[in-house]
């Protein structure tokens, strides 16, 4: 899994970047790669998400770590692949985007490209509950009535990068959604850990 990816920016078009690190181009998909324009030629770092699939394989970059694990969130909901979760990261901020799951806003959620009614009630049913460490405080209490502690939150940034792992090695949507919730009900423990738990997991079943 290639996490993050830090070099030189070389070049910027319409739906991607190029960052040379070691000789090497990696070409990286973005939903406005513009938001890297004044850093061309600078040093940069951009966070990945590495999209692997038995006839593709493609690096999806965010400039925030927020971001990258949003757009894995929204991969396992059915319906939704890389270009529409990009094309939805790409018009609204991460806070909005959890606000609008979290009131069940259908009509908001309809606005973004490819999502109709269906699939924003499926986003709705998979995702709410799982993304209120990104609204602000208040707007959690508020709405939520609770506020995860950091352990929570340490712990659900590890799983999702184990389920990232996971998901490099071929497993499918399908086979890690069963796993990441047995994995929330285990102890805390690192990212190796839960690679480990979940491939035990995988391999029982």
């Amino acid at each position: 899994m290639i996490s993050y990816i830090k070099g030189q920016l070389t070049t910027l078009e319409e739906g991607s970047i190029t960052i040379e690190v070691g000789g090497i181009g990696y070409e990286i998909l973005c939903a406005n790669p513009f938001h890297f324009e004044t850093q061309m030629n600078k040093e940069v770092k951009v966070h990945t998400y590495h999209y692997i699939r038995e006839d593709n394989q493609s690096l999806y970059g965010f400039r925030k770590k927020e971001d990258k694990q949003l757009f894995g969130q929204l991969l396992n909901v059915s319906g939704i692949g890389p270009k529409g979760a990009l094309a939805i990261l790409g018009t609204v901020s991460v806070p909005e985007f959890v606000s609008a799951i979290e009131q069940e806003d259908e009509k908001y959620l309809t606005k973004f490209p490819g999502v109709g009614k269906k699939t924003a009630r499926q986003m709705i049913l998979d995702l709410k509950g799982k993304l209120i460490v990104w609204l602000p405080d208040e707007q959690n209490e508020e709405t939520l009535f609770y506020q995860e502690d950091l352990t929570s939150r340490e712990k659900r940034e590890l799983i999702d990068d184990a389920i990232e792992a996971l998901k490099a090695l071929g497993y499918t949507e399908k086979e890690v959604k069963m796993v990441r919730t047995q994995l929330e009900k285990s102890k805390q423990g690192t990212v190796d850990d839960y690679v480990r738990q979940g491939l035990q997991m995988l391999m029982k079943s």
